[in-house]
């Protein structure tokens, strides 16, 4: 099975994408091969604007180029062009809803090695909560070339969240990516999970294995977390007995909280979210940090019939 890491094939779409437009212009934060950008700068030396390690400056000037007509992909690693310039991203891009792309890579606890300073696992909660943003987390290769496109379009700003992590192709040929659409990738009948990136590999394997149990899971990707899906996640959780979510994020404020809000104002089934509960990252390789928390298949099939065997409260 091919593995595909969402940075690089991100990296290779934004430079077919400068290819077609000449309105495309990318910023980078000095960190130009780990985001991939280098492809785009090797090709539009004149497009690409090497800013240094300066995230607020060049989120400032990624405003000033949306502001006179161009579509700027800024980049950086997630937790850095997140967190170090939200107020730049809250007043100079969101506000005026200017059509800037933030661009987040290495993002979750697969950044791996970095640790905490680096393990982005706020930022999601950071974007969402920001009017007129809208944020968007690719679960393989397929979706991540088809939303970098799409944003090129897209009328205001937007936080695209990549990784490092290799993860297999789950979309094939005929997969249209739509801005605030979910894709069901297995159907059933007993229990829903919803998973974004690359957790989203991660819940269909687990559902295998709740197969053998005899739990029909049926796997939903959400890769637009704002704006949610709500008709598609009210669809999804019909007839069934029980809603998960799995994500490589804080349960804080991503997936799980925009799923329990719709929940929470619209359905009576019971939810649980999986995903890092509340508390920084550490040093570690990727998939021994995945499998810490219970992000691996295995600890995603245990967290979930352990809950489904639990007495009902």
């Amino acid at each position: 099975m091919e593995l595909f890491e969402t940075r690089m094939v991100y990296g290779d779409a934004l430079a077919d994408l400068g290819q077609m437009r000449p309105d495309i212009v990318v910023l980078d934060a000095d960190l130009y091969k780990s985001t991939r950008t280098v492809v785009f700068a090797q090709k539009f030396p004149d497009r690409f604007f090497d800013m240094g390690i300066a995230e607020q400056d060049m989120l400032s000037t990624a405003a000033g180029l949306a502001a006179s007509g161009f579509i700027p992909y800024a980049n950086s690693f997630a937790l850095f062009i997140t967190a170090r310039c939200y107020d730049q991203i809250r007043i100079q891009i969101a506000y005026p809803a200017l059509p800037v792309r933030i661009c987040g890579s290495s993002a979750g606890l697969t950044q791996g090695p970095d640790g905490a300073s680096h393990q982005s696992l706020e930022d999601i909660s950071l974007m969402r909560g920001l009017p007129n943003m809208t944020v968007i987390v690719p679960a393989d290769d397929v979706e991540t070339r088809q939303a970098t496109m799409a944003l090129a379009d897209w009328p205001g700003p937007a936080y695209l969240r990549l990784g490092r992590y290799p993860t297999p192709r789950l979309f094939g040929a005929d997969y249209r990516f739509q801005v605030g659409k979910n894709t069901t990738l297995r159907d059933g009948k007993d229990i829903v999970i919803f998973a974004t990136g690359h957790m989203t590999a991660k819940a269909l394997q687990a559902a295998d294995l709740l197969a053998r149990e005899h739990v029909d899971a049926r796997v939903v990707n959400v890769s637009t977390i704002k704006p949610l899906d709500r008709v598609g996640v009210l669809q999804a959780v019909t007839g069934v007995g029980h809603v998960f979510t799995v994500e490589e994020h804080n349960i804080i404020g991503g997936l799980g909280s925009a799923v329990a809000e719709v929940l929470a104002e619209e359905s009576a089934v019971p939810l649980t979210r999986l995903g890092v509960r509340d508390q920084f990252g550490e040093s570690g390789l990727a998939d021994e940090l995945l499998e810490k928390h219970g992000l691996q298949p295995q600890g995603i099939y245990s967290s979930i019939m352990s809950t489904l065997r639990a007495p009902r409260k």
